[in-house]
């Protein structure tokens, strides 16, 4: 569970988002439907979120001072429940009911069903601006806390999401984070044959944007961005995470084909063997 003023150290970290994989998998296996490649991708940066850059209370998930962290790319949510059950916001055991009647863990966040969730997610795209949103508010109630923006870079295909780019950019929200997993699939194939993205960073740097590329799996990258974004506080910044889609299971990385389907029960089995591995090894890196 996170402890508010808790020092994490990167391996503490590094077992965290570990343990954040084994529950994606657990759960979709349990679910029968969901989505694999993004979640497992994008383990590293939760756990980075949740104890290390975010100002949050788990026992308190409306806390007025609380960071806000918006998940525009809902069907990644998955990777956000196993973090906030890592971080003590709800029992780990619950996360076995995703997508099931009744749950509060939806196949899209739902904010009125589950507390610690900002926003309601669905349609791509809406994230940056309900952030946008989130940020010039909180500037004009002369509050101090950061907006943080999880969007995919698929989405990036949708014009929402460059109103919002440039709003931001026009507004100066230095209070505003976008944090883009960059892993180059969507549903249909790879982003650049799909819809060509490149140049990204460039493109956010037009419209006024500060932006870092960074390994979207080197935890203190990640950390160092964060921070160094809160640190600019004349325009919105960018985070350009590159991440591998299904990080830790060999058969699903890099594979779109792994963007929206679980894993059967075999297929759980073999990839839970490959991240229990894994941790033991972030053991011995850390040694």
């Amino acid at each position: 569970m996170y402890q508010e003023g808790h020092t994490y150290s990167l391996e503490a970290i590094a077992l965290r988002a570990n343990s954040i994989r084994e529950h994606i998998v657990t759960m979709l296996e349990e679910a029968g439907s969901g989505h694999s490649a993004g979640p497992l991708g994008m383990a590293d940066a939760y756990a980075a979120l949740y104890f290390r850059i975010l100002s949050h209370k788990p026992t308190h998930p409306t806390w007025e001072d609380r960071d806000r962290l918006v998940l525009s790319c809902g069907h990644t949510v998955p990777v956000r429940y196993a973090a906030m059950a890592e971080a003590g916001y709800f029992s780990r055991n619950e996360l076995l009911t995703l997508r099931k009647l009744g749950t509060r863990l939806h196949g899209h966040p739902h904010n009125r069903a589950l507390p610690g969730l900002e926003t309601s997610s669905g349609p791509l795209g809406q994230g940056l601006s309900q952030a946008c949103g989130m940020a010039i508010a909180a500037t004009m109630d002369g509050k101090s806390h950061t907006t943080y923006c999880i969007t995919s870079d698929g989405e990036h295909q949708e014009g929402q999401i460059w109103e919002a780019v440039l709003f931001a950019g026009a507004k100066k929200l230095g209070n505003l984070v976008n944090l883009i997993d960059r892993n180059y699939i969507q549903i249909d194939g790879p982003t650049e044959q799909v819809m060509p993205l490149e140049p990204l960073a460039e493109k956010y740097r037009a419209f006024g944007w500060h932006v870092v590329e960074i390994d979207g799996h080197n935890l203190q990258a990640i950390i160092d961005a964060c921070n160094d974004a809160k640190a600019v506080v004349d325009r919105p910044s960018c985070i350009i995470l590159h991440t591998i889609p299904g990080k830790g299971v060999s058969y699903m990385e890099y594979d779109f084909r792994w963007h929206g389907k679980p894993p059967t029960h075999e297929e759980a089995d073999t990839a839970l063997k490959q991240l229990r591995s894994m941790g033991e090894r972030i053991m011995t890196e850390y040694d």
